[in-house]
């Protein structure tokens, strides 16, 4: 009977580490595919063509929403370098925890910049990257396979 309990309970295990790992590699992918985005402009990669598309993101934001010029640009600003940098720690495996909480609160903030100027698409989508963020800290204590690992893990 324990023989049973055991080999089930080494099954879920299993199954949540896959779930895990399922997430984490497509939040990782999906955030820094979404920062290196940001660098490009006619298939070409650079720091100007982040600095001129975050500046009219930031400008459309603040053009059609209460959202100061200043808050929309210094957010815009480090929006590509966040994405990338949690991207890549989500991907690999590094403070798995802290990355994907972070990571999520980037989402929120794009959430938030979607609402301002009433865009509900967006805001759906975005939503449901936030709900994927969500689960993956439920299932983080499954982390396996992680370059650094939190203390927790």
């Amino acid at each position: 009977m324990s023989d049973q309990s055991s080999s089930s309970s080494n099954g879920n295990r299993c199954d949540y580490t896959a779930a895990f790992l399922l997430l984490r590699l497509f939040l990782g992918l999906r955030t820094l595919l979404a920062g290196l985005e940001k660098f490009e402009a006619n298939k070409s990669f650079s720091f100007s063509n982040y600095t001129e598309n975050m500046n009219r993101i930031a400008t459309g934001i603040s053009n059609y929403s209460l959202i100061p010029p200043w808050a929309s640009q210094g957010f815009a600003l480090s929006l590509g370098f966040l994405l990338v940098g949690f991207g890549a720690a989500i991907l690999l495996g590094i403070k798995t925890r802290a990355a994907l909480f972070l990571g999520g609160l980037v989402y929120v903030g794009l959430a938030f910049g979607l609402m301002a100027v009433q865009e509900g698409d967006g805001v759906a989508w975005i939503g449901m990257q936030v709900l994927m963020f969500a689960v993956a800290l439920t299932l983080v204590r499954h982390n396996r396979l992680a370059l650094v690992a939190d203390k927790q893990d």
